[in-house]
């Protein structure tokens, strides 16, 4: 059984948890088509550390997890206010 820690209810089952995708910059409202375009369909899917949206279905909670993709192992998670202060995309 896969273990992934919630920040704000502790370690679950990863069966509790849906992937959101990647966290990354969200271009300007202003923003040309491209650049929303490229936000919304492409990702970089890149081989190493990457950071994900998960959300906890159960208490209806988002967060953020670092997860090695090739290894698939859960480096952390923290609460999604965090990336603000000193957490970046």
């Amino acid at each position: 059984m896969k273990i992934m820690h919630c920040p704000l209810n502790g370690p679950r089952n990863i069966s509790e948890f849906s992937y959101g995708g990647e966290v990354r910059d969200v271009p300007a409202p202003d923003a040309g088509a491209e650049a929303w375009a490229d936000y919304l369909y492409l990702k970089d899917n890149k081989a190493g550390i990457t950071r994900e949206w998960w959300y906890h279905v159960p208490t209806s909670y988002w967060f953020v997890a670092e997860r090695d993709v090739r290894t698939d192992e859960i480096l952390r998670t923290y609460r999604a206010d965090q990336l603000g202060k000193g957490e970046t995309a």
